[in-house]
């Protein structure tokens, strides 16, 4: 049933304009962002992508997800509603890496970019670009997409780990040279 939305409007109004209510109710800023917190993240994001993606370490992996861990991603959709969920999937993409039915694969943080932004008693939310190389047998790479992210991050007794996970604006890279990883 449709109900008309102009008195509900103007009931807020007269609310929010009410005298006295703004010092009642003044509006507060969020925590101010930190070079340490960033720091923080810049460097988990690092060990993260390397056990998850970059190297498929499992047993790294388990320690830097939260039970109740979710991912989204704009091709897949809902790919994890947690942690243990995700591991499996992880597990299997590193099983087909190792078998040579899936590419080797890079990934890449583009740290100008990148954002965090602190959640009060909780943990912090970064976003940003990221790259993803493919790498080649004779060990070469090749740039082969780009993508945005937003991830939430929960510190947990003092150790950072990622609880949700939205991976989006996949873009195929065109015209990029390869080049030969180093040792």
């Amino acid at each position: 049933m449709f109900r008309p939305i102009a008195p509900l409007i103007i009931t807020g109004l007269c609310i929010l304009s009410r005298p006295g209510y703004a010092q009642e109710h003044p509006v507060i800023a969020a925590p101010a962002v930190s070079p340490q917190l960033t720091a923080e993240i810049t460097n988990i994001d690092r060990i993260f992508f390397d056990a998850v993606f970059n190297n498929c370490d499992l047993e790294a992996s388990r320690n830097l997800i939260t039970a109740d861990f979710e991912m989204y991603h704009d091709k897949w959709g809902k790919t994890a509603s947690s942690g243990a969920e995700f591991l499996r999937g992880l597990e299997r993409m590193c099983q087909r890496r190792e078998d040579g039915s899936d590419i080797r694969a890079r990934r890449q943080l583009v740290a100008e970019g990148m954002r965090v932004y602190p959640l009060n008693k909780f943990g912090a939310i970064q976003t940003g670009t990221h790259l993803f190389y493919g790498i080649r047998a004779d060990n070469t790479e090749v740039l082969r997409e780009s993508g945005q992210f937003t991830h939430v991050w929960q510190k947990v007794d003092g150790q950072w780990k990622l609880a949700r996970v939205l991976s989006f604006d996949h873009q195929p890279a065109t015209g990029h040279p390869t080049r030969q990883l180093s040792d």
